[in-house]
């Protein structure tokens, strides 16, 4: 492996960089000082855990340790510290934050390194609409800490002291694609809606939604699921147009898309997920968090076997974060990807830009 071209330290690469870095610093500790005063209590978790995470499309770094008697025993970095944070919820904890390193493979690129820093936190007895409004009040504290009138990314820009607006999957569908998404969920699905199984098994051959897609220019191949072509539209034709002028709230994500998520209550089709964009840029992914242990099993198998299906490799279930859920309180909790809100609160234009070191192994593979 050959060292960077041009290395983070070097003195006049520090320079350039530095007053976003600066910039950073503080931001982080007005983000404490907002949740401090709004009684939250900062907790650290592991790193190293049983299961990184069980979304289908997530990719982990394994970690290899001798235990006593020299057996080398296996672990994963943590996708994500949504387990170990919801066990505290389930131990008593109330409102609680950290500032997570995580790790996931197979991603990077401009707004995303594979070693990162996650803002995640949670809200005990809650509604998850209460995480909106945490949202709003952290984009106002980035610009404020980063001097930034407006966000701009890519051509983009966004005022992040205007209201977001709350928009509904189905209304970004309808608005963005023309494609009527909950008639696309009733029609391909096998079946009725059954309160016993969770992961929606699509029938026939997706005819109309593939239509769908081929109106908006987008490529369907002869082995795409449902799911398939659902992000296919939302990455290449809905996500573009979020965010722009003001932040968008995407709201009520399709059930089968909403692996953590409990079902909306007017509507089991659709649950309690929403995404924070700015820019263009995907900042936060949010939950009304599912707190039934078998349906969150049902979930984590089918993705897991989804997974197999599609990458030949599947991670194993957290069973002591599945007996904790149990004893979890209703509550709501968030994740955001804090490289990127500092992006756009300094006007970078890569996160490398703004993290103290850089991941220094170059582009990922996948």
């Amino acid at each position: 492996m050959t060292s960077p071209v041009h290395p983070f330290w070097r003195p006049d690469r520090h320079a350039a960089r530095r007053d976003r870095l600066v910039k950073r610093a503080r931001l982080k500790s007005a983000i404490r000082a907002h949740f401090d005063a709004r009684d939250f209590l900062e907790v650290e978790t592991g790193i190293v855990q049983v299961s990184p995470g069980n979304e289908t499309h997530l990719h982990a770094f394994e970690a290899h340790w001798l235990a006593p008697g020299d057996v080398m025993q296996q672990g994963y970095l943590h996708t994500s510290p949504e387990f170990a944070m919801k066990k505290l919820l389930a131990a008593g904890e109330r409102r609680i934050y950290q500032f997570a390193p995580v790790f996931r493979a197979r991603e990077a690129s401009r707004l995303h390194a594979p070693e990162f820093i996650m803002l995640e936190w949670y809200r005990s007895g809650e509604d998850y609409t209460a995480l909106m409004a945490d949202c709003a009040d952290l984009l106002c504290l980035a610009a404020e800490t980063g001097g930034q009138d407006v966000f701009q990314y890519r051509g983009r820009t966004c005022d992040p002291r205007i209201a977001p607006e709350r928009l509904s999957m189905s209304e970004a569908f309808e608005r963005y694609a023309g494609i009527d998404l909950k008639q696309e969920i009733l029609e391909h699905r096998l079946g009725d809606y059954d309160e016993e199984i969770e992961n929606y098994r699509y029938n026939g051959s997706l005819k109309s939604f593939t239509e769908a897609a081929a109106r908006n220019g987008v490529r369907v191949a002869q082995d795409d699921t449902w799911s398939d072509i659902f992000s296919r539209i939302l990455s290449e034709i809905i996500e573009p147009h979020l965010g722009n002028g003001r932040a968008t709230i995407l709201d009520r994500y399709p059930v089968s898309e909403a692996a953590l998520a409990r079902r909306c209550p007017d509507d089991p089709s659709f649950a309690e997920r929403f995404e924070l964009y700015a820019c263009g840029v995907e900042l936060a992914n949010a939950f009304g968090e599912l707190t039934d242990p078998v349906e969150q099993r049902r979930r984590f198998e089918s993705d897991m076997a989804e997974k197999q299906r599609l990458y030949g490799e599947s991670y194993p279930l957290d069973e002591d974060f599945l007996n904790a859920l149990a004893h979890m309180p209703p509550a709501s909790g968030i994740a955001l990807g804090f490289d990127r809100l500092v992006l756009l609160a300094t006007g970078a234009e890569d996160v490398a830009e703004v993290i103290f070191t850089p991941w220094p192994f170059g582009e990922t593979s996948g």
